[in-house]
């Protein structure tokens, strides 16, 4: 019959003593031979009764060892360690929730129990957090998890899973859309699911996956005046507004550093739309690199059939800086086979210029560093020629109303060509209506 596995103190304390009487009656019996005679008659092992008198020894100071209060001691000792290292533990990783104030929102609370759970158990990680402060029962975790998502909740996953996908994707965010062109952008898709998106879920959204704009660093200028050359006056005074296209161009260049050397991008911007109509990359920057952007906006316009017969665009103002690539006498006379007047900013005043220095922050920021580095000037300017392409087909401006240039340049010669229509065939015109009462003539 096996031995049970666990005896009472009582039958403990009795066998115990039995064999230290067995060896006081027999002075030369061993303890050996007094823990089988007496086990056998008691239905003890062997083994777990000499165990037993070794301990008993030991606690009565006959024998060196640890007592039994003296391990008992230990063993409570090496639970409360324990226990005070997984407690410092689940505060080590609770610093945001304990950050977030005396009363953090039951969703951070729940949502970090679900990050530690498998590390430390639920119950501890409760237990421990309700004794910093941070009242939350197991119970109510449960209960939590358990529950079917709010309204609430399942909209903002919804309306989440589409503020992600127009921040990255390529023809839309870039992953460079903050919470303003986010927000208009899913307005002019009509919204999520046909309902509209305010601006206020939207930010709270971002905050809460993570996701933001990209925003400006530093910037200068390589402007390098020509002090000799006869310099146009500032016909702009940084009034950047143009009632219609190709009233006013903007133009200006920067510089980009690549494995192989120096790069350097021009562009030209009509100032009504924001829309860039020519652009260049070069290796180096003499006048030829914004005189090829000026002939592309030159051609751009002309395919476009907005120029006249001879591709010029009659009272157009070009502004630039006091670059000495836009006093020289080669684009000085290509400005004038254009028709273009030029006007020139002072020198080392970037507000003179301040449109087209912002459109080299843009590029910069939202081409330059997002994709770069670059190995060379043709991997520039297959970038750029993306970037270029987002920028005037898709990319929201906050100035136009939120709508991409080309389109808000389509809309004025919509307009235009329907007044033009209307004032040309009177019978597009509409007719007065007759009042009340008034007899009319058919």
């Amino acid at each position: 019959m096996p031995a049970p596995r666990k005896y009472p103190n009582e039958l403990r304390e009795r066998a115990i003593r039995l064999v230290a009487e067995a060896r006081e009656q027999d002075p030369g019996l061993s303890l050996n031979a007094a823990v089988v005679r007496v086990g056998q008659r008691v239905g003890i092992v062997p083994d777990t009764l000499r165990g037993w008198c070794r301990q008993g020894e030991v606690d009565a100071g006959k024998r060196p060892g640890t007592t039994t209060s003296d391990a008992a001691r230990i063993k409570q000792l090496e639970h409360e360690n324990r226990e005070l290292k997984r407690a410092n533990e689940i505060l080590l990783a609770a610093f945001l929730v304990l950050r977030a104030g005396a009363r953090p929102a039951f969703a951070l609370v729940v949502g970090f129990v679900d990050e530690v759970r498998e590390r430390f158990g639920v119950e501890p990680v409760c237990r421990v957090l309700s004794e910093h402060g941070v009242q939350i029962a197991a119970n109510s975790y449960y209960a939590h998890k358990s529950r079917r998502p709010s309204a609430r909740a399942v909209r903002d996953e919804r309306v989440l899973a589409e503020i992600q996908r127009v921040h990255a994707d390529e023809n839309l965010g870039r992953g460079l859309y903050g919470i303003r062109k986010v927000h208009a952008t899913l307005a002019r898709e009509g919204g999520v699911d046909g309902e509209p998106v305010s601006r206020r879920q939207v930010e709270r959204l971002m905050r809460a996956a993570g996701l933001r704009g990209a925003r400006r660093g530093r910037g200068f200028t390589t402007t390098k005046p020509d002090p000799t050359a006869a310099r146009p006056p500032d016909l702009v005074g940084r009034d950047f507004s143009a009632p219609a296209p190709n009233r006013l161009w903007l133009v200006d260049f920067t510089y980009v550093p690549t494995w192989a050397g120096m790069a350097f991008t021009a562009f030209v911007s009509d100032a009504y739309s924001r829309r860039i109509v020519g652009w260049r990359t070069a290796s180096s920057m003499p006048t030829s690199l914004p005189l090829d952007a000026l002939e592309m906006a030159l051609w751009t316009r002309h395919r476009e059939g907005v120029t006249d017969q001879q591709g010029r665009l009659e009272g157009l103002v070009h502004h630039s800086d006091a670059g000495s690539q836009y006093t020289s006498i080669r684009y000085s006379d290509r400005l004038h086979d254009a028709g273009a007047v030029a006007s020139i900013g002072t020198v080392g005043d970037s507000y003179d210029n301040a449109q087209a220095e912002s459109l080299i922050g843009l590029y910069k920021l939202e081409c330059v560093r997002r994709d770069g580095p670059w190995r060379g000037v043709d991997d520039l300017e297959l970038a750029t020629l993306s970037w270029v392409h987002w920028f005037n087909q898709h990319r929201l401006h906050g100035a136009l109303g939120y709508v991409p240039p080309i389109e808000y340049e389509q809309a004025y010669y919509r307009q235009n060509h329907c007044q033009n229509v209307c004032e040309n065939d009177p019978s597009m015109n509409p007719q007065p209506q007759p009042r009340t009462g008034e007899l009319t003539s058919h």
